[in-house]
Parts: C-alpha cells; structure tokens; sequence
C-alpha cells in the first residue's frame, strides 16, 4: 500500500473522511494531520438579550505551527505530498477569509510567518526530491463566512453582492491590490453590515500567497502539480483580476497556454473537489507514472459549453476538461478507457442510464455527473440511477453542491480508482479497495440524494421552528449549537441518525446495490486482459451514532457507510 500525506482544506468530510475512503478504494493510506489540529468550526459562543440573538464569536482554526512540523516529521516515510496552503498558512478555508487590520507588507516579503509556513513544501521537495509534491490553493471567495467572528448572514449576502459588482480591470500585480474598491468609472461606497477595509486586507493578504505559490515554489520547481481552485466565483467581480493574473503566470513562469498548464498548474473554479482531484493525480502517477487516462464527455442534455453556474466563471465542459487536467487525464475521441456522463436535463436521465448499460457490456468504464440538481443530487436522475443494476459499477459519481464540486468529486473518484484498477494484482488489496470504493459509491447516493435532498428539509423546519431567538428563526439551522437549545439539538441529532437508518434501508434495497441471487448488482474489483472481474455487493451499513453535524449545522454531516462486496 502506498503511503500519500495529506493536508486538508479543512475538517469536513468533503475534504477529509471522503479522501481517506478515495485512498483506500486506490490502495493508498492516506496520512493526515491529527484531528485537533486541522480542527475548523463557527462560532461557539453567543451573547443575546432575551429573544434577540446580539452576537457570535469564537470560531476554530488549525494549528498552523503543528501541521508544519507533522509535514516535516513525516515525510521520509510517504511516497508523496497533497498539501492545502489555505490549511499551512491560515488554518483551513475559513481562515484565509478573516477580515484582517492589515494586508502584510510588501511583496515578497509580505508576511514572515506566512512564508515560514510555505517554505515547508521547499524543504521537503529539497529532502526528497524524487517524491511527487501536489499543492491545492484557492482564491478567496467573494463572501465572508457566515457565523465566523461575528458576521452574520446579513453580512455573507451584503459582502456577496457587493463583490460582484464589476471592477475596473488590472494587469499589474500592484494595481490590483490597490483597486480592489474600484468600479470601472468610480469608487465604490460602505457596506453596512462588514468592514470593506478588512476584508480588501485579507484579500490582498491571500492575492500575495497566491503570487508566492506560484512564483517562489511553483516556478522554482519545489511544486509539481498547483491546482487552484476559484471559490464561490462569477463571471464579473473583485476575483476577476485576480483570476486573470494567476492565468497570466501560469503562462509566464510555468510555461503555460491560455492560463493553464496540465504538467504544472491548472485554475478553475472548485474548492472542496481539489482533494480527491490530487488524489486521483497522485494516484495515476505512483501507479502508472502518470500516463494520461484517455477520456470521453458523453452529455445527455444540453451541451455543458452552454452552461455556466451563477457560483462560476467558466462553463461546465470547460470546467470539465480541467478537472481532467488536474486529475491526470486528457480528452479522447472513440479509443476511451473511461466515459464521463454528464446529466444535464432530467428527461434524458432514462438515456444516461442506457448508456451506462451499456458501457457495461462492452466493458468501458463510466462515471455520473449529475448537473440537474442545484446543491443536491435531482430526484428523477436519482431514481433512474438507482434502478439500474450497472449503476454499482460506476467508478465514479456526485451529485453534490456547485457544477465544479461535482465533477472534481466524480472523476476524481473515477480516476483514483480506474489507475489502481489496471495496475493492481494481489487479490487481497483488491478485496479490500472494493470495499473501500463500494462504500464511497454508495456514500455519494446517501449524502448527495437521501441527505441533501430529502432528510434536510426536515431538518432545517425543526431547527428553524425551535430557534432560541426571534432574530435567527429564518437561518437556525446555519449554527444549531448557538440557535437551538441543548434540548432541541439532542433532537435532531437524534433524528438526523434516524432518517439516515432508513434512508441506508432503502438504498441498498435499490437495484444498483441490490443483492438477488439472479442478478445481484456488482462492482468493477479489476481491470485487465480486454474485460473486468466483479464483486457482488453483500451488506451495507451505517453505525447508528456515527451521522452528526460536524460544524453544528446542517449543511453537511458525517456520513460513513461500511458496505462489503464479495
């Protein structure tokens, strides 16, 4: 088994839990950080007068000292590096947004505590040079977070729209620092609700860390591979500058065409695909020295170069093609290893579905990106999923939150899987990736669908009904430690662990997990020789204390399925 260290975005099992499981269903162990220290979370504490809700404060950042020195102590026994700079510089996402007092000082020297922080991946790719080092970076999103320090929901939505407004264009490094607050004929006024200041601060803090990854360690060859994700992004607004440039340097420092490079740095809008994305990249690359993975977009529906998310700045087939860039893949015509199907009307679910049937049958790969669903996985392109016996054997799929995530998640998935796969022989470490990837797929249907869809609804008109304060009562559910009692919070914990039992029952009552005697639903264990060998799905269960609301709301929760195939 390989040995790969990970450094997460943040704690949530987008970005944590779901990439150990992605290791293990490619034979990697993955080694992350303790607990306690990559710990994020919102606020934790409140002051109120009566039923008014007055303030929030207290949130949790990583430990930016102890991840630099896990970093170090444990690089002489892994076979590569995926590191988060937001984690090693800031403590996670959340952290690279805090409004600050000041940007830092002047480029390079911005920062030294910033740059001690970086300057690890320079030590251990100078320690070990022949070991693959990969970096996921973002540019700050346009709003603030919600219930972090004191800003509240007022605060995400003035801050969003405001940041959206257009800005003068930039070229020059300086100039975009400095213009932040500049509409293309005049100056933009105050914001009621956050500190504009501060936040062009931390912007222009996170622009210089952006700069430094690139030029200091990209450029300087201590980075292999920099995936830069754009979060919470659009077509217009305070990023676009920013966007621009990196493109700009990618071409320039990194030899790049058109703003990306597939050998050294790509940008695109995402965030929280970027882990399992990397995971994918370093597994092609230990397993198959990197050889590209020849793949085909089938779309049923509308073609995704007609779509862009009002969360996104580049369309859905560009946005495609560049996850295949950071995973370790390339576009192909009819001489494809792997098929991705992008869902993108739900009256043409029933068409995917075929196709995937038949990909089955002539022994070709496939993985699912559901694009009808906004945020959550659509109930018709569910259903039709889930009544099919091939669906089991998708090597990928995710339906989950913006048209960047879903598909960083989904062929990431895929392509971790497909590289172990086609290089792996011992049956014992096959029989156990089945497992890991049967529990990851059906994971994905669990969270995406049956969570997201369905049993969070009810979640959030409970929270909502029993908010503490009359001031919270429309967003309880965004922080329930704070704005439900401890009463009500044992409740829905206690219903989340409900519905998610039966929510277990029923799918693996579905064909795509369905264990018949006739014709049970099964998984791709290896490929090899023109064909495959299956594993038939057996069991599938989820501990019953084991769902919760990690951040104390319902967003997102821990979810792990233990599902056995044999």
């Amino acid at each position: 088994m390989k040995n790969v260290l990970y450094v997460p975005l943040d704690d949530r099992p987008v970005n944590l839990d779901d990439v150990i499981v992605q290791g293990r269903s490619a034979g990697i162990h993955v080694i992350a950080p303790a607990a306690a220290y990559i710990k994020n979370r919102l606020d934790s504490q409140k002051t109120s007068s009566g039923t008014v809700l007055l303030t929030t404060s207290s949130p949790a950042y990583g430990d930016t000292a102890a991840i630099r020195q896990f970093v170090l102590d444990h690089a002489a026994s892994v076979d590569g590096f995926i590191l988060s700079a937001d984690m090693l510089v800031y403590g996670g996402l959340i952290g690279s947004r805090r409004l600050r007092t000041d940007a830092g000082g002047a480029y390079p020297a911005y920062d030294a505590t910033a740059t001690d922080l970086l300057d690890v991946i320079r030590e251990v790719k100078q320690a070990h040079p022949d070991k693959p080092v990969y970096v996921l970076d973002t540019v700050m999103r346009l709003a603030t977070t919600a219930f972090a320090e004191g800003l509240d929901l007022a605060a995400y939505t003035e801050s969003r729209n405001f940041m959206l407004q257009p800005r003068r264009s930039f070229t020059e490094f300086a100039d975009i620092l400095g213009g932040y607050n500049l509409s293309p004929t005049d100056v933009y006024g105050d914001p009621a609700t956050f500190d504009k200041e501060q936040y062009y601060n931390a912007r222009r803090h996170k622009f210089k860390t952006n700069r430094y990854l690139l030029e200091e360690l990209a450029q300087e060859g201590y980075i292999d591979f920099l995936a830069i994700g754009v979060d919470d992004a659009s077509t217009q607004g305070v990023q676009i500058n920013e966007i621009h440039y990196v493109e700009a340097r990618i071409d320039e420092w990194l030899g790049g065409s058109g703003g990306q490079n597939p050998d050294k740095a790509i940008i695109l809008p995402d965030a929280d695909g970027l882990g399992q994305a990397l995971l994918a990249r370093m597994a092609n690359q230990l397993y198959r020295n990197g050889t590209a993975t020849r793949c085909t977009v089938e779309y049923f529906g509308p073609h995704g170069s007609t779509l862009t998310s009002p969360y996104e700045y580049m369309d859905v087939h560009q946005n495609i093609l560049r996850h295949l860039d950071i995973v370790g893949g390339e576009a192909a015509g009819d001489a494809r290893e792997l098929e991705i199907i992008a869902i993108t009307a739900a009256d043409q679910a029933l068409a995917a579905v075929n196709r995937i049937e038949d990909n089955f049958a002539r022994c070709v790969p496939s993985l699912v990106i559901d694009c009808v669903g906004a945020g959550a996985a659509d109930a018709a392109v569910t259903e039709a999923l889930l009544g099919s016996r091939q669906t089991g054997s998708l090597l990928g799929y995710s339906g989950w939150n913006t048209p960047g995530n879903k598909i960083g998640l989904a062929l990431g998935m895929a392509q971790a899987r497909y590289a172990f796969t086609v290089t792996e022989t011992a049956p014992a470490a096959l029989d156990a990736a089945v497992n890991a990837h049967g529990s990851l797929l059906f994971k994905r249907f669990l969270k995406d669908y049956y969570y997201k869809r369905l049993a969070i609804g009810e979640i959030r008109t409970y929270s909502r009904a029993h908010s503490l304060y009359e001031n919270t009562a429309a967003f309880a559910d965004q922080n329930m430690l704070l704005f439900n009692s401890p009463e009500d919070y044992s409740y829905l914990q206690d219903l989340l662990r409900e519905r998610m039992q039966k929510h277990t029952d029923t799918l693996f009552c579905k064909n795509a997990f369905l264990n018949v005697c006739a014709a049970p639903a099964s998984a791709i264990r290896q490929i090899g020789g023109g064909g495959w060998s299956l594993s038939q799905y057996s069991s599938a269960a989820l501990p019953y204390d084991d769902p919760d609301y990690l951040w104390g709301r319902a967003f997102e929760i821990t979810l792990n399925p233990d599902v056995t195939l044999q």
